[in-house]
């Protein structure tokens, strides 16, 4: 009786015809990788914790008022990038030049409209650069001293490159150690049935030569559209951008008819272990129900959703 039971929730914790219909769902990261040092320290786990609970209830509070999705986004995106826990914006990682080069993008489901920025060096929060780009401009990507000056242009935050080191790089750039926090994104189902993903990072640690991670390149490390899913990926950027990740789990819910779960599942697991793809991902899907999976020792992460007729939302945070 007990299997019965518990058969039975997983299967409506995953199945959307036979799950309490959800008014809105959300779901974060902020990195995967070696997490079990971390996860396992009560002191080095509390901030972690709060600030992804954090993220959740901003999340949360704009999505219960009726906020577009990439309002939302953007809202939670900004809390983490300005958070030196992460790999992105404040607390970004260094380049082997002890440099700081950001990336970030917003994909829209309802309409496939799309903004990236790669490879800037002054821009505070660079996911409002990517979301200046998708509406203010008609292109999809700007890199370097280019999407700068735009950013200048449109009136956002620039800040000295220094802004975005804190104690724990710059005693890494001294130490030259091999470690790092991690990207950060989030993807949000709101209240009008639309997708939106954004993902935003400080790229890999002593990258050389202006090195472009997945983060920014619209299929590979974030995509959205509103016939599937949302999807934010983490990890080994070079292997998510040759399987094309983000847009290949919206195609396998599309066309193969998996769920998110699965096709989630089978991405990370299966195509990118094959090529020592390290990493994870996020993806909220059509009707709000949500994955999480990663094949690295942790991955930082949190949901939340709303389901009609209940007052309060479910949430959850991991490492």
């Amino acid at each position: 009786m007990k299997t019965l039971f518990f058969a039975l929730i997983c299967l409506l914790s995953i199945h959307p015809l036979l799950a309490q219909k959800r008014e809105y769902a959300m779901a974060i990261h902020g990195g995967a990788g070696n997490l079990e040092g971390i996860a396992k320290d009560t002191a080095l786990a509390a901030p972690y914790y709060a600030a992804l609970d954090s993220a959740l209830r901003i999340g949360d509070k704009l999505l219960a008022a009726g906020a577009q999705a990439e309002e939302v986004v953007i809202a939670v995106v900004r809390y983490l990038e300005d958070n030196p826990l992460f790999n992105a914006g404040k607390g970004a990682t260094f380049t082997s030049e002890g440099t700081f080069e950001l990336d970030a993008c917003i994909m829209l489901g309802k309409d496939l409209s799309a903004g990236a920025v790669a490879g800037v060096k002054t821009v505070r929060n660079p996911i409002e650069a990517a979301y200046a780009v998708m509406t203010r401009s008609p292109h999809v990507m700007l890199a370097g001293a280019g999407a700068e000056s735009f950013a200048a242009e449109q009136g956002l935050a620039i800040v000295d490159n220094t802004y975005f080191a804190v104690p724990k790089t710059l005693r890494l750039i001294e130490q030259m150690k091999n470690e790092k926090n991690g990207t950060v994104g989030c993807v949000v189902l709101d209240k009008h049935g639309n997708l939106a993903a954004g993902t935003s990072t400080g790229g890999m640690l002593k990258k050389r030569w202006g090195r472009i991670g997945d983060s920014p390149v619209v299929g590979a490390g974030t995509y959205a559209d509103n016939n599937s899913c949302a999807v934010s990926c983490t990890g080994h950027g070079e292997y998510f951008i040759r399987h094309a990740v983000a847009f290949n789990l919206c195609a396998r819910y599309k066309y193969l008819g998996e769920t998110v779960s699965q096709a989630a599942e089978h991405i990370i697991h299966h195509e990118l272990n094959a090529d020592a793809g390290n990493g994870g991902l996020i993806a909220v899907d059509k009707h709000g129900i949500i994955a999480m999976p990663f094949n690295s020792a942790g991955m930082f992460r949190g949901s939340l959703y709303k389901e009609e007729g209940f007052s309060e939302p479910v949430s959850y945070v991991g490492i």
